[in-house]
């Protein structure tokens, strides 16, 4: 009895070990689209009135929390009866993932004219319609994330499709949650970066002190720290992408295995290639549906 105790123990052990070794791996092929989520969630919970921008960050991840709990059945129940689905969602993600990459770097050399959005602040608006636009704001990053928790659910299950169901369910969980806790942990910490400064400038009566320095370091990089993960958010993009078409595409896995350049590069250029594709086509599309 004590020693089918003891071997049954040690079974569990070693499944927890494999579900440690397995989450470690999902956490990588996720980790470019943790850093766009990251990016996305920052610059979509900025711009709030000051006392606002904890409870929005709040209301969005309960939002991001329940996405993941209406994803994550559909995707164990895809994998379970019907798991090709699960391969084929892995693509279309990646067209759509190449898609976001080239055409932020589009953007970029050719920049479009964006309308400025104006911060909800107290002195602008009355308190019912920052209610409003708050409410507005919520929904479009829920949205959002509803788009990039697809990709990470699908991305972390990809990872471990040949396993038991049961592994299966828990590391793609435990990447789900990650992907809610450590994201918008990480976004609170970076849209209070500017508070914290203004606080530290405060502080000191001196005009030459640690804290003040610290402070306007704090208030000048907030909007540097967003768009450098906006700048590592896209390379991520378009690598994540490429690591999905050399991988599961026998074509591109093919012609990988012929070029001998490190799989870094391969996996980059092959993302923005078909990113490239895909953009000319949704702005063709773009083209033809508002000439009518």
């Amino acid at each position: 009895m004590a020693t089918g105790f003891f071997v049954l123990l040690d079974d569990i052990a070693a499944i927890m070990d494999d579900v440690a070794v397995m989450s470690k791996v999902a956490a990588k092929k996720t980790a470019g689209i943790l850093g766009d989520d990251l990016a996305v969630n920052a610059e979509k919970a900025s711009g709030f009135a000051s006392s606002r921008e904890l409870p929005v960050l709040w209301a969005i991840s309960k939002g991001s929390l329940l996405n993941k709990i209406i994803i994550l059945p559909i995707a164990f129940l895809l994998s379970a009866f019907l798991p090709v689905a699960i391969i084929v969602i892995l693509v279309l993600g990646g067209l759509f993932l190449a898609y976001e990459g080239a055409e932020k770097i589009y953007e970029f050399i050719f920049p479009h004219s964006h309308k400025e959005s104006e911060g909800i602040t107290e002195d602008s608006f009355t308190e019912e319609e920052i209610l409003e636009m708050e409410k507005g704001k919520i929904k479009s990053a829920i949205i959002t994330d509803f788009i990039l928790s697809v990709e990470i659910v699908i991305i972390a299950l990809g990872t471990v499709i040949e396993e038991p169901l049961m592994q299966q369910i828990v590391v793609t969980s435990i990447i789900a949650l990650i992907a809610t806790i450590g994201v918008y942990g990480i976004v609170a910490l970076i849209v209070r970066m500017d508070e914290a400064g203004y606080k530290l400038i405060k502080f000191s009566k001196k005009e030459k002190s640690i804290s003040k320095f610290i402070g306007n370091i704090l208030v000048k990089a907030l909007p540097l720290v967003i768009k450098s993960l906006t700048v590592v958010g896209t390379i991520a993009l378009l690598l994540v992408a490429g690591g999905i078409f050399v991988h599961y595409i026998p074509f591109f896995h093919h012609l990988s295995a012929k070029i001998n350049i490190p799989s870094i590069i391969k996996e980059f250029v092959v993302g923005f290639i078909l990113g490239i594709i895909v953009l000319g086509i949704v702005n063709l599309f773009k083209k033809l549906f508002t000439k009518r």
